[in-house]
């Protein structure tokens, strides 16, 4: 089959460290390649190459028989190749219309002037919204749309383009059930039109279903390239890591208590939840599930209190929280692993020592000077990295931005563990991390259940729930509208109730057809 782009024994290193050693491939034209590999096994890299952020130090590329050598993203653009990277590019105070033409707007030309032809901007934003199902005005300032819905504003930026070459890094990330299967349905279409695509993916179930080939890689390096039906998960998994994994979850080692750690009783404000009740008791993983606008991570961000509710109770260790802050919530030792680790969860520029060390700054403070014991606090620090097994240079001087994705997690983790949480809110912790990352963070999970901490589970993805959790509530338009513990999962029925719109009844009624 004719190759769109060959890779010729590219090679790319950053101080002497391979980050891409000697790869060759050939990406064949009109259908889907599926990349796959650990975090830091060198996709981004590769990716940066063929679209122009990097140059090669060794090798050569052609893109549609003829030599390729981009020297900037605007080059990789001009060839043919559009890129939609897993951290969105947009600019939130423009429009969607301003971004999805920024970097061509269309012009209407009147003597003497030349300016951009607004009308013509708006029917063609209109057809792209409508080709990804965004039903949003194409006016409407994207600072205002959702994560999922920011995601699809890049995918149309992309068809704009009409690129013959269409790099997907992630873009399920913030996508809901639905946007994701509208999303694949676009991908389809365009193969079926003769466009070239390379999906990047730790979702290694949509790479089955979707990809012709099936790319992997390890260590900087290409392990395997083959059609698709000679892939399962289970060879994935083990071309990714080196060795075989023999489930991807891991056992569970202990037993929820009937000890209630947090209690919350008729959680309601106006517009965002209502009336929710919900308990996680010590040594319990409670899975929170929902669909995008469900009201999951408003509600963590209330129990947090980073948010205010009118109504209801929330109890603490059988105490009732009078004031809800941020500070409160410390000094109850409840910790927030929030969704978006880059913006919310860490200072990037930032060496991982300071990050770790952050939130327990008070609790290492010389007794009536608040001077900060920096001697005790390294050693504290020191320790719970190696807890971790954080993979990194020195701790006091690489920055977290230079963490892979999954050590990136962890170095928030350590953080919140430093303060000695006996609550952990952990907001869709394993987000956008390889699945040998996912196994270690689910591993800390289950330590921090066993010892006896409560952990309430927000994630989109109903198999690692059904996978971690003792019990999965499922929320919907701001309300609770069921609950299962572990003898009743059953996926189909809790998708069911996620699309509440579309069920009979309410709470454990699900005779209703899945969405």
């Amino acid at each position: 089959m004719t190759a769109l782009l060959t890779l010729q024994s590219i090679s790319k290193a950053f101080f002497g460290v391979y980050a891409v050693r000697d790869v060759t491939l050939n990406v064949p034209a009109g259908r889907i390649l599926g990349l796959i590999g650990q975090n830091g096994a060198g996709k981004s890299t590769l990716m940066n190459l063929i679209g122009g952020v990097l140059a090669p130090d060794a090798g050569s590329m052609t893109f549609d028989g003829k030599p390729y050598v981009p020297r900037t993203p605007s080059d990789a653009v001009s060839a043919g190749i559009a890129f939609i990277h897993q951290e969105l590019n947009l600019f939130t105070n423009l429009s969607i219309a301003e971004n999805i033409f920024l970097g061509a707007f269309p012009q209407r030309r009147g003597f003497p002037f030349v300016g951009i032809d607004r009308a013509a901007m708006r029917r063609q934003s209109e057809a792209l919204l409508e080709a990804v199902d965004l039903k949003v005005k194409p006016e409407s300032p994207v600072e205002q749309l959702a994560p999922g819905e920011r995601q699809l504003v890049e995918i149309a930026k992309a068809l704009q383009l009409d690129a013959r070459l269409i790099i997907f890094d992630e873009p399920t990330t913030s996508l809901t059930t639905r946007e994701t299967r509208k999303l694949f349905e676009i991908m389809q279409r365009l193969r079926e039109r003769g466009t070239t695509l390379i999906y990047i993916s730790h979702i290694l179930n949509d790479v089955l279903s979707l990809a012709d080939e099936i790319a992997v890689m390890r260590d900087g390096e290409l392990i395997a390239h083959a059609p698709r039906v000679e892939f399962d998960a289970s060879r994935m998994i083990s071309l990714m890591v080196g060795y075989s994994l023999d489930q991807l979850f891991p056992p569970r080692t202990s037993t929820p208590t009937q000890t209630p750690l947090l209690t919350l009783k008729g959680i309601s404000q106006p517009g965002i939840v209502k009336d929710i009740g919900l308990t996680v008791n010590a040594g319990e993983v409670v899975g929170l599930f929902g669909l995008m606008g469900s009201g999951r991570t408003e509600l963590a961000r209330i129990i947090f209190g980073l948010d205010s509710f009118a109504s209801g109770e929330i109890v603490i260790g059988g105490e009732v929280l009078r004031h809800t802050s941020v500070r409160e919530s410390i000094r109850n030792r409840i910790a927030f692993v929030t969704e978006n680790r880059r913006e919310e969860g860490l200072l990037m520029t930032s060496a991982i020592a300071e990050n770790i060390g952050l939130v327990s700054l008070p609790r290492y403070a010389l007794p009536g000077v608040q001077v900060v014991d920096q001697p005790r606090l390294e050693r504290a620090v020191g320790q719970a990295a190696n807890q971790l097994q954080i993979k990194s240079g020195n701790i006091e001087r690489q920055a977290a931005k230079a963490l892979s994705g999954g050590n990136q997690q962890k170095v928030v983790i350590a953080k919140w563990l430093l303060s000695e949480p006996s609550l952990f809110i952990m907001d869709e912790p394993t987000r956008g991390i390889d699945v040998g990352a996912k196994y270690e963070i689910y591993s800390i999970i289950n330590t921090l259940a066993a010892e006896g901490n409560g952990v309430l589970f927000i994630s989109s993805e109903i198999e690692e729930l059904m996978g971690m959790c003792d019990r999965i509530v499922v929320m919907s338009q701001g309300e609770i509208y069921g609950e299962f513990t572990r003898a009743d999962f059953d996926k189909e029925a809790i998708l069911r109730t996620a699309f509440r719109e579309q069920a009979t009844q309410k709470a454990g009624d699900h005779a209703a057809d899945p969405a």
